[in-house]
């Protein structure tokens, strides 16, 4: 046994050369990550999954809240109208608005009763659909646009009213005669706020973020070019794994709107056509599906089709058969 002189015990010199090396600062960096990643998982119960969350509901209803305002500003500032959002509201805007109003607020009205049932069922979480500040515009924009931020702050583009209608290449009034496919996307966007998916991104960033600078420091007397590949395989890998996540979130946030369109009574049979006909936007040309924030719309199709008997049976239950 190694010893200093007196005899005494020698020991420890080789863990704090370890601590003190590049391999060290990466280890206690990767522990103390991990930790963190763990000690902040918050349940997601409409998938039963856990997410790192480290956003309070307050915070991020602040964020939204101060994001739609943001937005809606700079839409009218280029030009495109922000409907009703004046003192006068009537003809085509007002048509548009209500049908977009009517479907938030039953889809709404199921966020609030899906959250009671999951609370019945022993699910530990804090619901957010009854305190939610519910808002609802039109922007007049070609775009094919919907969202929903935290707090329930909704914007419905103009340009997806076709899409959703009766797909003739234009907008009208004639759209809005089946209002399913508009409430299958208002309620995925729905979902993305109740799973609190945005709060869910701007923590994992933050873990990245995190990441890049421990491994930053790690590698101060190493060659300029070994710094820039090594940087440049992280930004690779940690911008991989955000796409995933995103990914997992659009397609948690399809389950639950089939979950709350059923029990607004809108037919869920609409819900893989429509993806199929957002396939076809742009020609259908899109990405590899692993280099996207969004699954294929095949792959969603394929995923509601997976999900329908299920969807068709708690729609009859709760509304009646479906023709």
């Amino acid at each position: 046994m190694p010893t200093q002189r007196g005899g005494m015990y020698r020991g420890g010199g080789g863990i704090a050369r370890l601590l003190r090396s590049r391999f060290g600062l990466l280890l206690i960096a990767a522990i103390g990550l991990f930790l963190y990643w763990q000690m902040n998982q918050k349940p997601v119960p409409f998938s039963g999954r856990s997410q790192l969350n480290t956003v309070s509901i307050e915070q991020e209803v602040k964020l939204g809240q101060q994001s739609y305002l943001q937005i809606l500003n700079q839409e009218q500032s280029q030009g495109n109208a922000v409907l009703c959002a004046g003192q006068t509201c009537s003809g085509e805007a007002a048509q548009l608005t209500a049908t977009v109003r009517e479907i938030g607020a039953r889809l709404q009205a199921a966020a609030v009763e899906l959250e009671r049932e999951l609370l019945d069922e022993g699910y530990a979480f804090t619901p957010v659909a009854e305190t939610f500040d519910w808002t609802y515009y039109v922007v007049q924009s070609a775009t094919p646009n919907a969202f929903c931020l935290p707090g329930g702050y909704v914007a419905v583009y103009t340009g997806i009213l076709d899409i959703t209608g009766n797909y003739d290449g234009r907008v009208s009034l004639d759209d809005l005669a089946d209002p399913d496919k508009l409430a299958v996307v208002m309620g995925h966007e729905i979902g993305h706020a109740l799973a609190h998916h945005g709060a869910e991104r701007m923590s994992q960033q933050q873990v990245m973020q995190v990441g890049q600078m421990a491994v930053g420091m790690s590698m101060g007397d190493m060659d300029p070019s070994q710094q820039r590949a090594i940087m440049q395989a992280f930004g690779i890998a940690a911008q991989g794994g955000m796409l995933k996540f995103s990914r997992e979130h659009e397609t948690e946030a399809d389950k639950i709107g089939l979950d709350l369109l059923v029990r607004a009574c809108y037919d869920p049979r609409e819900a893989p056509e429509l993806w199929q006909r957002m396939g076809e936007i742009g020609g259908g040309q899109r990405p590899p599906e692993w280099m996207s924030t969004h699954p294929a719309s095949e792959t969603r199709a394929e995923n509601f089709r997976k999900w329908m008997p299920g969807a068709i049976a708690e729609y009859e239950r709760r509304c009646g058969p479906l023709r």
